[in-house]
């Protein structure tokens, strides 16, 4: 290797000029720091700048030296000195052409810090804009699933019965003893609470009422779909999202497969089919739970109580039942279109599932309660 004999770089001050003699390499960075302080020390004790620059004699030129000509002559005067400085090689100039736009640019100013209530009305704008994006999302989604549904109903070749058997079994089947076992429990509770409430007006027979009343109309439905919410929703983000993160979904895109036809409706046909069913498996569950404390704590016979229940008016089991189809298709669709937006990894794949169980019990609470006050003011 041939050694390095360029001489270390230096500032001369002549009669004729600046002169910016040798290497101006980060090797000789600090003393040529030095040299520049005391130049400009110099300079301001009356000694005049404005001369001319002689750049021929550098032999040897890096960005840490780029830096040092441009911190002494500033950014102005150096562009100057290269307009007026044929001698310079078009790699020399164009570095420090480069360095000098780079140190023209001004830096960002630092951000003012933002007071707390001003920040959270901030939050809260992006928080609401989110929420109307995600909205304009499953409107979009829920589109393509009504057009993909509509299509396969005319082609029955393309009916794909063995996922959606099996989407049945795993959503519906698998869950109902959960759904029954917490339905059960929650009967017992109201009733309990309604006998402790009726009980000092002298009307304990009517939480055979209360309890018919709360899971014809609310309960069955409403806790049914929290589970499956939680069960099913989170499976289908989890299952659709692992496919997204392992490319599967492309692959599916690349046979020429719609993924939606090919994965979303028979999840979203399954989850149809057994949130009626679960439904009615909660209403008999809760019901049972009630007629159990009835008949343990409050000394109401089973004759008594299920002669009490067919006085309850059929279309309270009507409204409940007919809620359920409607939660179990958005439950579905929050659940699928979560899946498709997981970007590729773990953590991804778990954002994305909590989010689609937290949006779809909202769904269904806000779901509910607007058929509430809808059958409350249909007088139903």
């Amino acid at each position: 290797m041939t050694p390095n004999t360029s001489q270390a770089g230096r500032l001369d001050d002549r009669p004729d000029g600046l002169h910016v003699i040798g290497a101006w390499t980060i090797t000789h960075y600090a003393r040529l720091q030095a040299q520049i302080d005391a130049f400009k020390a110099q300079v301001g004790n009356g000694h005049d700048l404005d001369r001319s620059i002689d750049l021929s004699a550098i032999e040897t030129l890096d960005t840490a030296g780029a830096a040092l000509l441009i911190d002494l002559l500033g950014v102005e005067r150096m562009a100057a000195t290269m307009a007026q400085a044929p001698e310079l090689s078009p790699a020399r100039r164009a570095l420090l052409d480069t360095m000098t736009q780079a140190m023209a640019t001004p830096l960002t100013p630092k951000s003012h810090e933002i007071s707390k209530p001003l920040a959270f009305l901030a939050q809260t704008g992006e928080r609401i804009e989110d929420f109307w994006r995600q909205q304009r999302l499953l409107l979009g989604f829920i589109g393509l699933i009504l057009s993909a549904l509509v299509t396969n109903l005319l082609r029955p070749r393309r009916w794909r019965m063995t996922a959606l058997v099996a989407q049945i079994q795993q959503t519906g089947f698998n869950a109902i003893g959960i759904v029954a076992l917490l339905t059960f429990l929650i009967g017992a509770v109201v009733a309990f609470l309604g006998a402790t409430v009726l009980q000092n007006f002298g009307a304990t027979i009517y939480t055979v009422n209360l309890v018919a009343f709360s899971f014809l109309r609310e309960f069955g439905v409403l806790l049914a779909a929290i589970l499956l919410a939680g069960r099913t929703a989170s499976a289908f983000t989890a299952q659709i999202g692992s496919m997204k993160a392992n490319e599967e979904i492309d692959a599916i895109r690349v046979l020429g497969l719609n993924p939606v036809e090919l994965l979303v409706l028979p999840r979203v046909l399954a989850i149809l089919v057994t949130l009626p069913i679960l439904t009615f498996v909660g209403m008999l569950s809760g019901i049972l739970g009630g007629a159990l404390v009835c008949l343990v704590a409050l000394d109401i016979s089973a004759l008594q109580f299920f002669t009490i229940l067919q006085e309850v008016a059929p279309h309270h089991f009507i409204v409940g039942l007919a809620k359920a189809p409607l939660f179990a298709f958005f439950i579905g669709a929050i659940g699928c279109l979560e899946g498709f937006k997981v970007s590729g990894s773990a953590q991804s794949v778990g954002e994305h599932t909590t989010s689609s169980v937290v949006q779809s019990i909202f769904m269904v609470i806000l779901l509910d309660a607007m058929a509430a006050l809808f059958f409350m003011e249909m007088g139903w």
